[in-house]
């Protein structure tokens, strides 16, 4: 089942490391570390020096890093997949489920 979402603010940032598609992106342009805080997430994946399109408000699709259930709050896990939030800080809410990792996901993005 393909995964929607509804963009308010796309943001561009220069990639300072390779980015993959639907992952969690930092503010510094590369993918945003376990547990750390997010600008949004990638629309498309970016090489270092390319521009990447970042949804930063709205809902975006993300990548499970493991099982999520609808509404949990999520943190950045491994790879800029996102997991259900433990210790870290909450990047996003989780608008559809996850059985498994590595499965695209709708989720909201959460300012932080």
């Amino acid at each position: 089942m393909a995964v929607a979402s509804v963009e308010i603010l796309v943001n561009g940032v220069n990639a300072t490391g390779a980015i993959t598609q639907y992952a969690a992106v930092s503010g510094a342009g590369a993918i945003a570390t376990a547990a750390g805080r997010a600008l949004g997430f990638a629309k498309t994946g970016a090489s270092i020096g390319e521009r990447a399109p970042v949804v930063t408000e709205g809902t975006a699709v993300a990548i499970a890093g493991a099982a999520i259930a609808v509404d949990a709050a999520l943190e950045v896990g491994t790879a800029g997949a996102v997991i259900t939030k433990a210790s870290g800080t909450t990047v996003a809410r989780a608008m559809t489920a996850a059985t498994a990792a590595g499965q695209q996901i709708e989720v909201l993005v959460v300012q932080n």
